[in-house]
């Protein structure tokens, strides 16, 4: 069994869990390991059913792991006494006002309530919430509700805080905002924390590193920067946004950069020292590929336009898919690529279904990994 570790303040060793559904076995958790360090933010990402809220519920004390262990700066716990729980919904009290709700934690753990109603109006007046002190939930907007919900989690001073996708039924402005208030808070409350998320760019912003959670297990956790721009497998990448996934052999090495032969198309230049016969599988994200306007009489080939960039290609264009402030272009270069333009890019180049255009990125752009 694997050793737990005596500086992480959360740890989980080998947890497991299972349910019965119409008497067969549905296993959930897969033997999760799992570090947290004083202070951190750990983002828990992965599609619907993949175990982020079972583990949640474990930790909580909610439920109990079939195997496994929980350790809290090196000693097991059994319990969710030193955990503080906050989920979608914001389970406020209806007859208690705003204000009230917020001082449920301190009240319980009794303490000075007259000092804890300072600091708690205080928290009222950073998160915008001045005034409504004595409004009751009814009368508060979801944003509203979840930030009180929030206040209220930070104030339990609890070693541990999970969230549970806290932002998950709101608009987009208000979870942009609330994002920003918990960032804040986090400088004064640094409690570690656990935040499970459907939303990968809420991971991005908000974790100080990521877990990607797939079938109950933890396929990789790292910086949001090693996660998303280095996945270690076609499943993660596929995951955290990576649109372009291919799959091809090295056919040459040279001095740190390899020819790539894809399977259903042309070459491909990428930065690597994976040897000649290794099988591979390529990532290229949206953001790194660059569209350029075509040669009116090209149609062997395309010149490199002025960059650094060693793949260019002729492509058709297919779907054009508006995509919050850009547009998401799927596009055939003999092998699928998907490109983020602008609209000034879009309309600059005559983009529509069907057309030609020009599509690079560079080698060092593409992630490789080894099958």
């Amino acid at each position: 069994m694997r050793e737990h570790s005596v500086t992480a303040h959360l740890q989980l060793v080998q947890i497991s869990k299972g349910f019965t559904r119409d008497g067969a076995p549905l296993p959930v958790l897969d033997k999760i390991d799992l570090e947290v360090q004083h202070g951190e933010l750990v983002a828990l990402i992965g599609p619907s059913g993949c175990g982020k809220t079972t583990l949640l519920h474990i930790i909580a004390g909610l439920i109990s792991p079939d195997s496994g262990t929980i350790y809290l700066n090196g000693a097991p716990v059994t319990d969710g006494g030193h955990v503080a729980y906050m989920q979608q919904k914001d389970l406020l009290l209806p007859w208690r006002s705003a204000l009230s709700n917020a001082l449920l934690g301190p009240e319980i753990a009794r303490e000075d309530l007259k000092e804890a109603e300072a600091r708690t109006r205080q928290l009222f007046e950073e998160f915008g919430l001045a005034g409504f002190e004595s409004a009751y939930p009814a009368q508060l907007s979801a944003g509203m509700r979840q930030r009180v919900a929030l206040i209220r989690t930070l104030l339990s001073r609890r070693e541990i805080l999970l969230l549970d996708e806290p932002f998950g039924a709101l608009d987009a402005l208000t979870r942009s905002e609330l994002h920003e208030w918990l960032l804040q808070a986090r400088e004064r409350f640094p409690q570690t924390t656990l935040f499970v998320t459907h939303d990968r760019l809420e991971a991005l912003r908000l974790g100080d590193r990521v877990a990607v959670m797939r079938r109950g297990e933890i396929l990789q956790i790292g910086t949001p920067e090693e996660v998303f721009g280095q996945p270690v497998s076609e499943a993660v990448a596929s995951f955290v946004g990576v649109e372009t996934i291919l799959r091809g052999v090295v056919e040459s090495q040279d001095e740190g950069f390899a020819t790539v032969q894809i399977h259903t198309g042309p070459q491909v230049a990428v930065a690597s020292t994976l040897p000649p016969g290794t099988k591979v599988i390529l990532c290229i994200r949206p953001e790194e590929v660059t569209l350029f306007a075509p040669p009116a009489k090209a149609t062997h080939g395309l010149p490199l336009p002025a960059s650094s960039a060693r793949n260019a290609f002729p492509a058709r264009v297919g779907k054009i898919v508006p995509w919050g402030v850009v547009f998401k272009v799927h596009l055939d270069c003999g092998f699928p690529l998907v490109a983020f333009v602008t609209r000034p890019s879009l309309e600059a180049l005559s983009l529509r279904e069907g057309s030609l255009v020009g599509a690079t990125f560079k080698a060092t752009a593409v992630h490789v990994i080894a099958e």
